[in-house]
């Protein structure tokens, strides 16, 4: 069970996440709990913005930099390895402080987790040999709803949902609906930029990881998951040492991808009404975030 003393930090990439949560913790006594996918993996710090050495001294952070690149992760996964290390945070006295921008992950935390299966790798395996149009036809067989509940456009989703279904004989929307059950009150904000200047923030980001190494750094990341090779720049950078683009175009393609997702991010948490929105920059506003009961859209 989430410790009432858990703390949230939420909000697109780039929007300040990390330098706020190391100053709330210092405040409150707390110690940071890493709930970004990308960098639960080591060996991808300047391409996932991992909190700098300086922010990692100043207060314990967990769950950073802890699975090989090679293994997969989801939402499941995520949950088992969380909430034992915020429930030993909160045992030691300390305040969890939970930062990050993957909204599945953050929700298996503020809503529990579906009684969904273990993934099956064999089928997994299968399943990704298959068209996609091939796996949505079969899948919206079986599961009509999951027009309205899966991105049908995302392989992985598509494959995870279908797996679901196949592994469990119910359909997957029906066993997810074991988040819009629960009404969590919570602590914790969202960061809210207006879009321009989230957007500069994102582009000037972008620029200085090309400037830290980022083309070193993913020349030797080697075999990725189906997980980690996800993150954004990969295929980016990729394309520019295999001479299919310059660093400038690669530059280019990066920020435009970053500011997709961060667009993507702000509407999945202007949905999830447990985080009180900070408008930022407005220093200081932290210190009124209250808990909120959360009011579950459809």
């Amino acid at each position: 069970m989430l410790p009432e003393s858990t703390y949230f930090i939420v909000g697109p990439t780039a929007s300040g996440k990390s330098a706020r949560a190391v100053d709330h913790a210092l405040r409150v006594g707390g110690e940071i709990v890493n709930a970004d996918a990308f960098q639960l993996y080591a060996g991808m710090d300047i391409l996932t913005a991992k909190p700098s050495a300086a922010e990692q001294a100043a207060v314990p952070h967990h769950l950073y930099g802890v699975l090989p690149l090679t293994q997969s992760c989801d939402a499941q996964r995520y949950h088992e390895m969380a909430l034992p290390v915020i429930q030993d945070i909160a045992r030691r006295g300390k305040v969890p402080v939970v930062v990050g921008g993957s909204g599945l992950y953050l929700k298996s935390l503020t809503h529990g987790l579906a009684p969904l299966p273990q993934g099956d790798e064999a089928m997994r395996e299968k399943l990704r040999a298959r068209p996609l149009e091939e796996k949505v036809a079969e899948l919206l067989a079986l599961d009509p709803q999951a027009a309205e509940t899966v991105n049908l456009r995302n392989p992985r989703y598509v494959e995870r949902a279908l797996e679901i279904c196949l592994l469990t004989g119910k359909p997957q929307s029906e066993l997810r609906r074991s988040f819009s059950d629960q009404e969590p009150v919570l602590r914790g904000i969202c960061l809210c930029w207006p879009r321009e200047e989230l957007c500069r923030r994102i582009d000037a980001r972008t620029i200085q990881m090309f400037e830290s190494g980022l083309i070193d750094e993913v020349a030797a990341l080697g075999s990725l998951s189906p997980t980690a090779e996800k993150a954004i720049g990969i295929r980016e950078v990729r394309a520019l040492l295999a001479g299919e683009s310059t660093r400038e175009e690669a530059i280019s393609a990066m920020q435009a991808a970053t500011r997709q997702y961060a667009k993507r991010q702000a509407t999945w948490f202007r949905r999830e009404k447990c985080f009180q929105p900070l408008n930022m920059p407005e220093a200081g506003a932290m210190e009124t975030a209250q808990p909120s009961t959360l009011n579950l859209e459809p």
